[in-house]
């Protein structure tokens, strides 16, 4: 499907000259807007066409795409929409949150036009609402990064840096323990689960580590039982990614007395309001959910008003 730039190619104008025609927010000359108009016709152009109708009938609503599946943390989502719903009453709206698995939701509230663009969360590497979403009039941001995100504009944080800079942190240990999402988030091969694995695989395999990814239940009793078996098997790093799991994590540590909690080094990735107070020497890499959102917000609002474009951002990650 062919997408704005190919648009601005074809009309020998450029990519804001297409926004500002669809949008009508900037006056644009007759023969301009007819060789953008002709452009987008032969090419069957399609994900934001309606931006000219979005700029002169807004509902002031924006769609929140959560799907409540098995596996998701409403904790860390929480973060995110707390993010999300904070931004967007600066620019007056209010979120109508849809939480089907599926594309249905999305294509309803579209049709019968309740909002005025769609955030989408817990994206997929192959996810199926995409070309749903690129045939929508109203716009949308991705909170993810799936491997064809197509015309659709996407933010995340960068779980593949992630993953290779915990690594880096525990380079001095031969045996790393990868403790990642829960089996259902992995089964579906949900992104930022995806990319964090093979940033921290891509790492160890060039510092010569070994590495041993486990799915760990969001279960603090199953986590421990899971942390017995790796340090028996001689495991001094471990990079935890799994909120719920952290406490079986400590717990089955300090369990085990000072001559392990001194030797193991605990690398965790979450945002960092909802991991322990640690009772062992613990680094955090912090994924700003609340700051994500409120991007994402911010770049909705853009595509709505027709003063952006689809872009792809990547937070990048630091060591708290």
């Amino acid at each position: 499907m062919a997408g704005i730039q190919e648009v601005a190619r074809k009309a020998g104008v450029s990519q804001s000259t297409v926004s500002y025609v669809l949008s009508g927010r900037r006056p644009i000359s007759g023969a301009t807007r007819e060789k953008v108009l002709k452009a987008i016709e032969e090419l069957n152009y399609r994900p934001h066409a309606g931006a000219r109708a979005l700029a002169s009938s807004k509902t002031h609503v924006l769609g929140l795409v959560s799907p409540l599946r098995p596996g998701v943390n409403v904790d860390v989502i929480m973060q995110f929409v707390a993010g999300i719903a904070t931004r967007a009453r600066h620019y007056e709206h209010d979120v109508l949150l849809v939480t089907e698995q599926d594309a249905s939701g999305i294509e309803s509230v579209s049709l019968r036009s309740m909002v005025d663009g769609f955030i989408v969360m817990d994206v997929e590497s192959r996810d199926s609402r995409i070309p749903t979403l690129m045939t929508l009039r109203q716009p949308s941001v991705l909170i993810g990064l799936p491997e064809d995100p197509g015309t659709l504009s996407c933010i995340d944080f960068d779980f593949e840096a992630a993953g290779s800079l915990a690594i880096r942190r525990l380079a001095k240990h031969g045996r790393v323990a990868l403790l990642g999402s829960s089996p259902e988030v992995v089964s579906r091969g949900t992104s930022y689960a995806v990319r964090l694995a093979r940033g921290a695989e891509r790492e160890a395999e060039a510092r010569g580590i070994e590495l041993r990814r486990l799915a760990a239940d969001d279960d603090p009793v199953a986590a421990a039982r899971l942390i017995d078996e790796v340090i028996e098997a001689g495991y001094t790093g471990l990079v935890v990614h799994n909120e719920s799991a952290l406490p079986g994590v400590i717990q089955a540590l300090l369990r085990r007395g000072p001559e392990v909690t001194e030797s193991v080094e605990i690398v965790a990735i979450g945002p960092k309001t909802l991991l322990l107070a640690p009772l062992l020497h613990m680094t955090v890499i912090d994924i700003p959910g609340t700051t994500i959102g409120s991007t994402a917000v911010d770049m909705l609002m853009g595509l709505v008003t027709g003063d952006a474009l689809p872009e792809r951002r990547l937070v990048a990650p630091r060591v708290e």
